[in-house]
């Protein structure tokens, strides 16, 4: 599942989530969790990052962290903008 999470003029934030199988439970006797990872889009570039794993756990943390600050578009905006190195994809309409 693929939600919308930030949009501005500059980028488009959207969370990806999806079920993942495991054949050994977690500790808690759980045996399935949700997964995913965070897609980037610089508009002004034409680039799309992904970012999954401990990537996508500090980008959360990091987020979370701007938020509690009441940031505006601009201070998400370079945020955003930080992750743009990790950009090597471009962005392909279809």
């Amino acid at each position: 599942m693929q939600t919308m999470i930030y949009d501005s003029d500059a980028f488009s934030v959207f969370q990806l989530n999806w079920a993942h199988h495991n054949e050994q439970p977690f500790e808690d006797g759980a045996a399935d969790a949700q997964h995913g990872g965070f897609e980037i889009v610089d508009k002004f570039a034409q680039k799309e990052i992904f970012i999954e794993g401990p990537v996508a756990d500090g980008f959360r943390q990091r987020v979370q962290s701007l938020m509690a600050g009441s940031p505006t578009t601009d201070d998400i905006d370079e945020f955003l903008d930080s992750f743009s190195a990790l950009s090597r994809q471009n962005l392909h309409a279809h």
